[in-house]
């Protein structure tokens, strides 16, 4: 498990603009079962995450059509929070960092770490705004 000073602040680059931590399984279970569209977020330590994904998500954000709810879990620290998201992502593998959208509390939309890495942040920004624009 990473140590708190390390995530805290790849934590806060999604939380300070309106993401919600889900901590537990139980706080993964209630944001997913919410009506509407659920954006969950696999945040994670590795470069792909800081250089293409939280930046590619953040700029997702400045769309007409955007998810209701924002939440995040962070692998290698929030475990069991993670591993309890996983179980709604199937058939999908283990992947961080990863981007799912739920809507009505089915998994609509998912993407892998293969899908983010090596790709620009302004590639994915495009990518989920035309998710949004379909499923939000």
């Amino acid at each position: 498990m990473y140590p708190e000073p390390l995530v805290k602040p790849m934590k806060e680059e999604l939380t300070q603009v309106g993401f919600e931590e889900c901590l537990t399984p139980e706080a993964v279970d209630k944001a997913i079962s919410q009506k509407g569209t659920v954006l969950m977020v696999v945040n994670s330590v590795c470069g792909c995450a800081a250089g293409a994904c939280r930046p590619g998500v953040k700029a997702s954000l400045n769309n007409a059509k955007k998810p209701t709810a924002l939440t995040t879990v962070f692998a290698g620290f929030d475990v069991d929070a993670v591993s309890k998201a996983r179980k709604h992502f199937a058939p999908y593998p283990p992947s961080s960092p990863a981007i799912a959208l739920f809507k009505d509390g089915q998994l609509v939309h998912f993407v892998e770490r293969h899908n983010i890495e090596g790709h620009s942040a302004n590639a994915i920004s495009e990518h989920l705004k035309a998710v949004y624009d379909e499923f939000c």
